[in-house]
């Protein structure tokens, strides 16, 4: 009888080591799998059982989470969402996360091992701090400004600081409001397709994520890349480009918007944005140096993040003369997103050096402990400092005495430059109203803020939508609301 009870002992014991090896199998060695498995809704309960992380403006948090007393406990709130949401993006039960609340989503949950003095004893008992906060480099007012002189028309704005590349303002219109998305009730569906369907696409964020064809903004490229070459080695020497101008290779006329712009000098055809010196000075220098220039600018570059992904802007580099002659004003292939000019405008009036924008300062925990700071940005030298000496020149001649008059601020120096790009089949769309510009205070010693504005608005009288008109009213806003919160 003892024999068979030992037996049965070792049996019991046999079964119970395999379970607890089974055990450990399934609780330490897979646990990430069972973790990760969509069919596992504990993560996705517990994810939105406690508070989400906040992102800052201005030391004042413009998001919030609401307690609903349901299973998924918390939903997102938003502050002035319309105004905030090409930065903060979304936080969706049912949709996930966008934009910044994408990118920053480890520090926001909770998730990030750096929230926590101990990572590996939360790791090992299952527990997530509490979610940090994330703290951006926008200026209230500026971002104010821009969405305010937008005004709901198609458009975006970017506002940078030349040197740092903190980014001041990212503004995209029509906007929409993230709070309607945060839940997962049928009205968050139905929020979901409308927002989708809509053909003003509201969710769209241009600042970043859509490019535009830049039109004379670009000149100021193609003027630093004839300078950088030698192509003009005097702006107030003539430029022997003939009005109107042939394209290379065609029996094409390019033309300009006002007359007087044959033979000019690179000053007064930078101040009236005569296209046809720039296309011509665009094939001098040629492609080579051109694409050079432009990719210096950071065009082409397919790895920016602010720290969500930015759109490429491209300068095509498989062009003929004539195609070349296009893209050097603007036109042809040449796209650009607003971040991207503005970065252009900031070359300028940082010596001709350019830092990498960025919209995240730092990241705390919840108690306001720094986990990360943005820390020092790379420089790109964009063209020769003596290059930037000369275009922040014309620049502020356009101001001065050209056609971006409508961005002076009185008191402060402020350059700029105009655009109206063509675009559509056989140029019939409505055109894009651009303009691109920096400012310094009377007491500084450097430009505070470089900005660029592009509308699309399909509302206005086509002879009425020019650079100058629409886009550098709503840049000097901004621009003045920058060098205000500086004093």
């Amino acid at each position: 009888m003892t024999r068979y009870v030992r037996h049965a002992a070792c049996f019991c014991a046999l079964l119970f080591l395999a379970l607890l090896v089974n055990a450990t199998r399934v609780q330490v060695f897979q646990a990430r799998t069972y973790d990760d498995n969509t069919a596992n809704r504990r993560q996705f309960i517990a994810q939105y059982g406690r508070q989400r992380g906040d992102i800052l403006v201005g030391g004042r948090a413009v998001t919030g989470s609401r307690d609903t007393g349901e299973q998924l406990r918390y939903e997102r709130t938003y502050t002035q969402g319309p105004l905030y949401a090409p930065v903060t993006g979304f936080a969706s039960q049912e949709y996930g996360t966008s934009l910044l609340e994408h990118a920053e989503d480890p520090v926001l949950s909770g998730a990030d091992p750096l929230l926590t003095p101990f990572p590996l004893w939360n790791d090992f008992v299952h527990r997530r701090s509490p979610g940090g906060d994330v703290v951006t480099t926008l200026d209230r007012a500026a971002q104010e400004a821009a969405y305010g002189g937008l005004g709901g028309r198609k458009g975006a704005v970017a506002a940078i600081e030349p040197a740092t590349g903190r980014i001041l303002a990212l503004v995209s219109s029509p906007s929409y409001d993230p709070s309607v998305l945060s839940g997962n009730s049928a009205a968050v569906g139905r929020s979901w397709a409308r927002l989708n369907a809509d053909v003003d696409k509201p969710m769209l964020n241009r600042a970043v994520r859509q490019t535009y064809p830049p039109g004379s903004t670009f000149k100021v490229v193609t003027a630093a890349a004839a300078l950088d070459a030698g192509v003009v080695t005097d702006v107030d020497a003539p430029t022997d480009s003939p009005a109107p101008y042939t394209l290379p290779g065609t029996r094409t006329s390019l033309t300009n918007e006002s007359d007087g712009c044959a033979d000019l000098s690179l000053r007064e055809a930078f101040k009236w944005s005569c296209n046809t010196v720039f296309a011509k000075l665009g094939v001098d220098v040629g492609v080579g140096d051109m694409t050079a220039t432009a990719h210096a600018f950071g065009f082409n570059d397919i790895s920016l993040r602010i720290p969500f992904s930015v759109a490429p802007s491209t300068f095509d580099p498989a062009v003929d003369k004539a195609q070349l002659a296009l893209s050097s004003i603007g036109q042809f292939n040449t796209r650009a997103t607003p971040l991207q000019m503005a970065m252009v405008a900031a070359a300028v009036a940082n010596g001709g050096q350019i830092r990498a924008p960025y919209l995240v300062q730092r990241t705390t925990t919840d108690d306001g402990d720094t986990v990360a700071t943005a820390g020092s940005r790379p420089v790109r030298q964009a063209m020769h400092p003596a290059t930037a000496v000369r275009l922040k020149e014309l620049m502020t001649e356009v101001v001065t005495d050209g056609t971006g008059t409508n961005a002076a601020i009185p008191g402060a120096i402020v350059g700029g430059k105009t655009g109206t790009a063509q675009h559509g089949v056989g140029n019939s769309g409505t055109p894009y109203a651009w303009f691109v510009s920096w400012a310094q205070g009377a007491r500084d010693m450097e430009p505070g803020v470089a900005v660029a504005v592009v509308v699309e608005d399909a509302s206005a009288d086509r002879r009425d939508i020019t650079g100058g008109g629409m886009a550098a009213p709503i840049a000097r806003a901004v621009m003045e609301a920058v060098l205000n919160s500086k004093e």
